[in-house]
């Protein structure tokens, strides 16, 4: 099996699968909850199942200059109603309407996340992701640094990081197709579910490339293609038994676990199976394509 051969290929399926999510980033964005927003949150209870679009007409009455719903979702017995951040007046105003509206309904829970708050939270998940990126280069290119000729403990931390970042946007570009189409909101455990893909893909990925450096010490004079493709194929079976082990865990807590997980749990499994196919596909194919560039321009000196 070359996977080397084929590494254009693989390039560009991911470039397939990146490029719309991009582009719904840049004309949508991330439909964010008010984790990031700041805003009010009420959830209430009802007797029985009730129907979000009547929910809807009850919630349109409030969508005025003085309370703006932004969603509302509904969920076996209960609803979710989300609005611009609103006093304690107007929140017993909404409270009323819908108690009144549906009979043996009450508020279970009201919570308010102001502009400044959100703001933070926003600044302090983009700072996460940055430092988690960098200390995981410097980390790689520390732990690479003895590996042999003609690469080097730098092309393989980039390569990681490059293999990181095609995980991340993967995931963050299927929220914004699902967030602008069927109104999935990013909140505060999808950065959770952010950095926990990072450290898998990395880990997927490092383990790839420690076989290509044992592999490199031991088969000295083989071509650098041949090697690495050798090094993907030996740890094949383990990446995708691992991955496939993850996977059956997060598809049994996405049935069994509740409303409450459910999207952090599916942003698990996006980029679990995204790491998987970056560190196989991407990674070290990309330091191949390197070492070609590299061996291309000293042939032309």
């Amino acid at each position: 099996m070359n996977i080397i051969g084929k590494k254009y290929w693989y390039f560009a399926f991911s470039l397939l699968i990146i490029i719309p999510g991009l582009i719904s980033l840049l004309l949508w964005g991330l439909n964010l909850s008010i984790d990031f927003t700041g805003g009010s949150q009420t959830t209430f209870s009802f007797t029985q199942k009730v129907d979000q679009s009547v929910i809807d007409k009850v919630t349109n009455a409030f969508t005025n200059e003085k309370i703006k719903v932004y969603s509302v979702e509904t969920s076996n017995n209960l609803a979710i109603v989300r609005t611009k951040e609103v006093s304690q007046v107007e929140n017993n105003k909404l409270v009323s309407q819908i108690t009144n509206e549906f009979k043996g309904s009450k508020e279970v829970e009201l919570n308010t996340v102001g502009p400044t708050i959100g703001g933070e939270t926003t600044a302090n998940a983009v700072k996460a992701i940055i430092i988690a990126s960098l200390l995981i280069v410097l980390y790689i290119t520390w732990s690479f640094r003895s590996v042999p000729k003609p690469t080097s403990s730098f092309r393989f931390g980039v390569s990681a990081i490059v293999a990181l970042l095609h995980d991340v946007l993967v995931l963050i570009g299927l929220f914004s197709i699902l967030g602008h189409f069927f109104g999935i909101q990013v909140d505060s455990l999808f950065v959770t579910a952010v950095l926990t893909v990072i450290g898998f893909s990395v880990h997927d990925t490092i383990v790839v490339f420690d076989r290509i450096r044992e592999n490199l010490r031991r088969t000295a004079g083989l071509p650098f293609e041949k090697v690495v493709n050798e090094s993907i194929l030996q740890t094949l079976d383990r990446s995708l038994n691992t991955s496939m082990t993850v996977i059956l865990v997060l598809l049994a807590l996405l049935i069994f676990g509740g409303d409450t997980i459910r999207w952090f749990v599916v942003a698990l499994l996006i980029g679990i199976v995204s790491g998987t196919y970056s560190s196989i596909f991407n990674a070290s194919p990309l330091l191949v394509l390197w070492q070609e560039i590299s061996d291309k321009r000293k042939s032309g000196r």
